[in-house]
């Protein structure tokens, strides 16, 4: 049963989305699932809680409206201490290491992506499949250093970079399969192989990862719906 003072309002496709649900798992916090269409206007509740940015997700816990996916999961690990392991390390300097890996994850690899589903030209997306293929390889070499040398990049654990990045998972495979290249492969970043099969396997994310044809019919008409309206549409709005 849901605890009626935790509730994520967002939609089922987003990857940030997915962030929040995959730390209360982790926590073994149940919630209240509020389900936001993102191809349809706004809802009422999505633009009275976050009036700021007036985009998914929202997180609420005793009522509090919370917003920004990082922010949220700092936040749940802090609140949610004895429940299972720390999200975020408990060092300073790998504390940070973490945040700036997790911030490369949202600031250039995660754009990237989003222009080579959307791009408006073969040009555009030539350009997004060239940063997408570098971010591969350069988390490669994040993993290496983070994970020093065991499963995850939070090491023994799923950690803050490993819920940045592997709630991103779905969408690199759909989008991996449009422009008909594998983005992460054997060949160019084994360890993020390894390390996805392994997340993606975890108890607290496979019940949260969507189906990947479903995930590929909701790109068709995100894509369908950024022709209609021309802008990009955020699934972190």
């Amino acid at each position: 049963m849901a605890d009626s003072n935790v509730k994520v309002l967002g939609t089922w496709a987003s990857p940030f989305v997915m962030r929040v649900k995959i730390a209360l798992h982790l926590k073994s916090v149940r919630y209240e699932d509020v389900e936001e269409d993102l191809l349809a206007p706004k809802s009422e509740l999505l633009l009275k809680s976050n009036p700021i940015y007036k985009k998914i997700l929202v997180f609420f816990h005793a009522h509090n409206p919370i917003c920004e996916s990082l922010i949220i999961l700092q936040y749940i690990d802090e609140v949610w201490t004895t429940s299972a392991p720390s999200i975020l390390p408990s060092d300073p300097y790998e504390c940070s290491q973490s945040r700036f890996w997790a911030a490369y994850v949202d600031d250039k690899f995660f754009p990237a992506l989003g222009r080579l589903l959307i791009g408006a030209t073969e040009e555009d997306k030539k350009a997004a499949l060239a940063e997408v293929v570098e971010g591969t390889v350069v988390l490669e070499g994040a993993f290496g250093e983070l994970s020093k040398g065991k499963a995850f990049f939070g090491g023994d654990n799923i950690g803050f970079v490993d819920i940045a990045l592997g709630s991103l998972l779905g969408w690199i495979e759909v989008i991996g399969k449009q422009c008909e290249t594998k983005l992460v492969s054997e060949a160019k970043t084994p360890r993020l192989v390894q390390w996805a099969e392994c997340f993606s396997a975890n108890e607290a994310v496979k019940d949260v990862l969507p189906d990947v044809d479903k995930l590929t019919d909701f790109g068709l008409k995100l894509r369908a719906k950024v022709v209609e309206i021309p802008k990009v549409i955020d699934m972190n709005r």
